[in-house]
């Protein structure tokens, strides 16, 4: 009698360990669709953050353009008129440089995820944009040397 007890409490352990294995397996799969998921979020927000500092760039270029010809503007019947042309020849030139930091950042960026959920701005637009920018920026300059 105690040899059919032993048989029934083997295979009672027996089934239970087989359990304990097939919900540690499914854990773990959780866990790895969980890391999965965190790592295509962080790849998203890395991505967001990248797209934030090229509007950030972008954002202080026409900030600075519009200062630099602003400046000359105000300092018209204020100072010298040398001294008008020459801040607003740098806040221009410094919008041209952030213009040029813009893309050169976005380009040169992390490396992305092949699948990430959002997707990330189109580089080919990018670079028209910078280029116009640039041109405004020449037109400014132009623009408070000739007056």
């Amino acid at each position: 009698m105690n040899d059919g007890r032993t048989d029934e409490q083997l295979k009672s352990q027996s089934r239970d360990i087989s359990r304990s294995a097939k919900a540690i397996e499914q854990s773990s799969a959780a866990v790895a669709d969980n890391l999965d998921r965190r790592t295509i979020l962080a790849a998203d927000r890395t991505l967001l953050a990248a797209e934030r500092t090229y509007a950030a760039w972008v954002r202080t270029g026409l900030a600075g353009l519009a200062g630099g010809i602003g400046a000359t503007a105000v300092s018209r019947d204020v100072l010298p008129r040398l001294v008008g042309k020459v801040s607003g020849t740098v806040l221009v030139l410094f919008a041209a440089f952030c213009f040029v930091a813009a893309v050169w950042r976005e380009m040169s960026g992390t490396a992305r995820l092949k699948h990430p959920d959002i997707r990330p701005m189109p580089k080919a637009l990018l670079v028209p944009i910078s280029i116009f920018l640039l041109l405004v920026s020449v037109a400014a300059l132009v623009g408070i040397w000739s007056s």
